[in-house]
């Protein structure tokens, strides 16, 4: 993954991350609340031996002094030294117990000693401190003894030169650095979370998972409207809207497709049910009329027809009425608006959808269908319930696939690609749908409606009702 794809990460699990982050904290101050205080005093000890007064006598002894104080800084933990500590302090417990709470470090290149001594009570852990340095020195008094009688003095001379104090606050819980590292956890389990999310979630959000699925062009995108099934065809019902100005931008970008020549008729499918794709048809042949295009749209949804109910006509009688046989072009061709668009029914459900999609008649239909009109535009099945879409494709020039994001899966997509790719049919484009007006995911594809205003309503082709005296405009669901 590049960069960008992990800043999106964060800015989609934001929340997430922050109550990650929110929890750390909170554990990590109800931890310092519940540790119990622990208070550290210290002590120092000076380690030096006699020794002649010429230079190599110093340096040797200065030697001999450092090398010593490693040991005896180890003996601060042995029972020889703990056990009198016990006795004088009457403490209950034992050497091993005491040594837990006692540790002695000396410093590199020096003669020093330092104990210190951990406990809940501060005096109680500078009493401890000076009866283990004043026990240490005793003890290396006793062993570092010479010679054959018991009173010749030892030539090495611990001194204690610096006094264990009472001290005033405690050494654990170290409340900043608790909430630091809580902080610090529970952002690293956020983040870890929001790319774990990430990489389980197989649903199609952006154009990037596209990307990775087909290299076929995103053409265009619409965002979620909570009222589109109150208004489908967003277009007409409300043209100066962001979405509406999201289908002119499908509409340009569907003009350069075959820009060379070549046939203008597209079938307009999904991959399931619910992803938009009669919507989409609908608005899409409204927006071409708009700029003077003469486009016919067919309902070769035979399962499911919708078209008729959206665009507000008659579709008893249509598309399967004229394949059968049963009516002429003339009689199921109906205008819609004042412009160059008609709208082809579905008519009634027959029982063999996918065999009238794939007849000669229809081929001979689509054929027509482009010699008369600039654009011809299908609103057919979702690819995998049926075959419908993929055999209309072939005959057609060819599918744009409507995607749902974060509804459809990637898998789901890609099963829909390869079953157009089974059968020759050429993938012009995608086009997304439902996408989120905010967030990472929204990739400004509505960023153009902030600009519309009353300067707005001189370039806009005027709203146009339709003519018919029957028409009417049934609302639907989004298909």
């Amino acid at each position: 993954m590049e960069l960008r794809d992990y800043i999106r990460i964060i800015r989609t699990g934001w929340v997430l991350i922050v109550v990650m982050a929110l929890v750390g904290v909170a554990a990590a101050a109800g931890i310092s609340i519940l540790m119990k205080p622990q208070f550290k005093a210290s002590a120092q000890v000076f380690v030096s031996t006699q020794s002649g007064g010429s230079v190599a006598d110093l340096v040797q002894g200065s030697t001999f002094t450092q090398q010593r104080v490693k040991t005896y800084a180890g003996l601060v933990t042995t029972p020889i030294v703990l056990l009198p500590v016990i006795s004088t302090l009457h403490l209950s417990m034992t050497a091993d117990e005491l040594a837990k709470s006692v540790t002695a470090s000396a410093p590199l290149d020096t003669t020093l000693i330092q104990i210190s001594a951990v406990s809940s009570d501060p005096v109680r852990a500078a009493e401890i401190a000076n009866a283990t340095s004043e026990s240490l020195t005793n003890v290396v008094q006793s062993i570092e003894s010479t010679g054959s009688q018991a009173s010749q003095s030892s030539q090495v001379k611990l001194t204690r030169v610096q006094e264990a104090q009472v001290p005033s606050t405690p050494v654990t819980p170290n409340v900043p650095l608790n909430l630091g590292l809580g902080l610090f956890l529970g952002l690293a389990l956020g983040v870890g979370g929001a790319v774990l999310r990430h990489v389980l979630d197989n649903r199609v959000r952006n154009e990037h998972d596209i990307e990775s699925i087909s290299p076929s062009p995103v053409l265009g995108g619409t965002t979620f409207d909570s009222k589109a099934a109150k208004r489908p065809l967003i277009v007409q019902d409300d043209p100066r809207s962001p979405r509406a100005e999201a289908f002119r931008a499908l509409r340009t970008n569907l003009q350069f497709i075959d820009a060379g020549g070549g046939a203008r008729s597209f079938v307009i499918t999904s991959s399931i049910e619910s992803e938009g794709k009669s919507s989409t048809a609908s608005n899409l042949a409204i927006a071409l009329d708009n700029a003077g295009h003469k486009v016919v749209v067919v309902d070769a949804d035979l399962r499911r027809p919708k078209l008729a109910e959206y665009m507000g006509l008659e579709g008893a009688v249509g598309l399967t009425d004229l394949l059968i046989g049963r009516a002429e072009m003339d009689d199921v061709l109906q205008p819609w608006g004042r412009g160059d668009l008609h709208v082809l029914p579905a008519g009634s459900v027959p029982p063999n959808p996918s065999e009238l999609l794939g007849s000669r008649a229809m081929y001979a239909l689509v054929r027509r269908l482009e010699q008369d009109f600039d654009y011809v535009l299908f609103d057919a099945p979702p690819l995998l319930p049926v075959t419908d879409a993929a055999i209309l494709s072939k005959t057609a020039g060819g599918a744009i696939v409507v995607v749902a994001a974060g509804k459809t899966h990637r898998g789901q997509l890609g099963a829909a690609v390869t079953a157009l790719e089974n059968v020759g049919a050429r993938v012009f484009g995608f086009v997304l749908t439902m996408l989120p007006v905010q967030g990472p995911h929204s990739y400004g594809y509505q960023a153009y409606g902030y600009g519309y205003g009353a300067s707005h309503a001189e370039d806009e082709p005027e709203t146009v009702k339709p003519e018919r005296s029957t028409a009417r405009r049934v609302r639907g669901t989004v298909g």
